[in-house]
């Protein structure tokens, strides 16, 4: 066999290895979701030998109880309680990510032109500060933020949630926005001031619509990991009204007497909204790069 034809089969089965690493768990656990509970602890494994169901999903948003868990005579029941709390919970959590996505949007934009494009006293030196402020660990945090929230009187909130995911993404949303903003020629931004727009309007007429994948895959980010963040929805939130999915996911999976099935099922309700959104999300950043490029 040739050195090609070695490179080739490298590349091959290396590509193969990524996609198992990567979309191997998710099969896994989508398969755990549908597969009865006793197919699951039955050894050797029998997933395909007893059909497929949709019973914990049932559970989960009616409290229909699967029949294989409805056992008389235990001590001690593998139906969590925490899965009815899964709607609501995705719910809080799809509030507060697009809370902050806003937030990053709004504040992250203007925070980037001015970076990119105006010139003041300490800008260099905010900059840095924004940039590095991301270096802190976050439990190194967690008592500040704790305390500060507990002043305002907003425990238990969406606003307090909102705040603290929106000051860790800023600094985020604000590198990658400035950077592309200084790509944009200032020719463009000059033609609007000659044409009678002032730096505001210039900035929503021309910047805004110019800088659409970046501030896509920003938005994406920042409602990515507001919607993941465990550390701060755990302290913050005391209550199912404002509690996050993740803290729920964890309190799940904590539990030692739950069904394998029913956490694996949680588990792919928790992701389905965020795998539909990075789908709508890219195609829509594809189709605007080359819509750009065929323009350009």
């Amino acid at each position: 066999m040739g050195g090609e034809n070695w490179k080739r089969v490298i590349v091959y089965i290396s590509a193969v290895l990524v996609f198992l690493f990567t979309f191997g768990p998710f099969v896994g656990v989508f398969l755990a979701s549908i597969v009865p509970e006793t197919a699951l602890i039955t050894r050797p494994p029998a997933w395909f030998s007893k059909g497929f169901t949709l019973a914990n999903y049932r559970y989960i948003f009616t409290g229909d109880i699967p029949k294989g868990f409805a056992t008389k005579g235990t001590a001690r029941s593998r139906v969590s309680q925490e899965a009815l709390q899964i709607p609501r919970t995705l719910a809080n959590s799809f509030i507060i990510a697009f809370g902050t996505m806003l937030v990053n949007l709004i504040f992250g934009s203007m925070a980037a032109f001015a970076y990119s494009r105006l010139r003041f006293p300490g800008r260099g030196e905010t900059f840095m500060f924004i940039l590095l402020s991301r270096l802190i660990p976050l439990v190194a945090l967690a008592v500040p933020y704790y305390l500060i929230i507990q002043t305002l009187g907003l425990l238990d909130t969406f606003w307090s949630l909102i705040m603290i995911h929106s000051v860790l993404t800023l600094p985020f949303t604000i590198l990658i926005l400035t950077v592309y903003f200084r790509g944009i020629p200032e020719d463009l931004e000059d033609q609007a001031l000659v044409d009678g727009c002032n730096q505001f309007q210039m900035f929503l007429r021309v910047i805004i619509p110019l800088s659409l994948p970046s501030l896509v895959a920003a938005a994406l980010f920042s409602f990515m990991l507001s919607y993941s963040e465990f550390l701060f929805g755990l302290l913050i939130s005391s209550t199912t009204s404002t509690k996050p999915i993740s803290v729920v996911l964890s309190s799940l999976s904590n539990n030692p007497d739950v069904s394998i099935s029913l956490l694996n099922s949680s588990i792919i309700v928790a992701i389905i909204p965020s795998i539909i959104l990075a789908i709508v999300v890219w195609r829509f950043v594809i189709q605007d790069l080359i819509l750009g490029a065929l323009k350009g």
